[in-house]
């Protein structure tokens, strides 16, 4: 069961790389893609959205009818592997609350010994959250990934070209930890070892 987790994860994490398409520029014919120099670029993705390297080697782009949509969950997916891989590493590695329930070290054995009732109101935060910014996933005209009010301080100051260096940034992050959670998972799942254990 978790060994087909894992993969419908991984399938996923792939449909993700593929951009949302905002404004569209015409891409040149056989123009050669950035993230796999032997590839052309495929048509939808013109680089128009952070992070488009024209990297879509399974050809997702083109059976998906909003990119715009795909992009919005490449950010939810990665921000939630961010928090993700940081709680695992914090679950083995940082100070825990006192009782039995919140005792264990293993990620995976922590979810069941807190008891039906701990995860009941964690996917009811999920679900609250989901419902907040439901308008703004699909109004198809907001900025993929963008919520109102969560900008941080100081966002409305800095340049456009600061922004855009942030998204990259931001949506270059989202990647690495979505890799980063399928290596932890494999190491602390499948292994049973510790996210920092080296050992063979």
């Amino acid at each position: 069961m978790m060994k087909t987790l894992c993969l419908a994860t991984l399938a996923a994490s792939a449909a993700a790389f593929a951009p949302s398409q905002v404004g569209r520029s015409s891409v040149a014919l056989n123009e050669m893609s950035k993230s796999i120099p032997f590839l052309t670029v495929p048509e939808k993705l013109d680089g128009s959205m952070p992070g488009d390297m024209g990297f879509d080697p399974m050809g997702l782009s083109d059976i998906q009818t909003d990119l715009r949509y795909a992009r919005w969950g490449e950010l939810k997916n990665g921000r939630v592997a961010m928090l993700a891989v940081l709680g695992m590493v914090w679950q083995e590695y940082g100070p825990h609350l006192p009782g039995d329930a919140y005792a264990t070290r293993d990620p995976w054995e922590a979810i069941s010994s807190v008891g039906f009732g701990s995860n009941v109101q964690t996917l009811f935060a999920i679900g609250c959250i989901e419902l907040a910014n439901w308008n703004e996933t699909f109004n198809g005209e907001s900025r993929p990934g963008t919520l109102p009010g969560w900008e941080g301080p100081g966002w409305d100051k800095k340049s456009e070209a600061e922004k855009e260096r942030l998204y990259t940034s931001e949506i270059v992050h989202c990647r690495l930890a979505m890799i980063a959670f399928i290596g932890a998972t494999h190491q602390t799942f499948l292994l049973h070892k510790g996210l920092l254990d080296f050992s063979f």
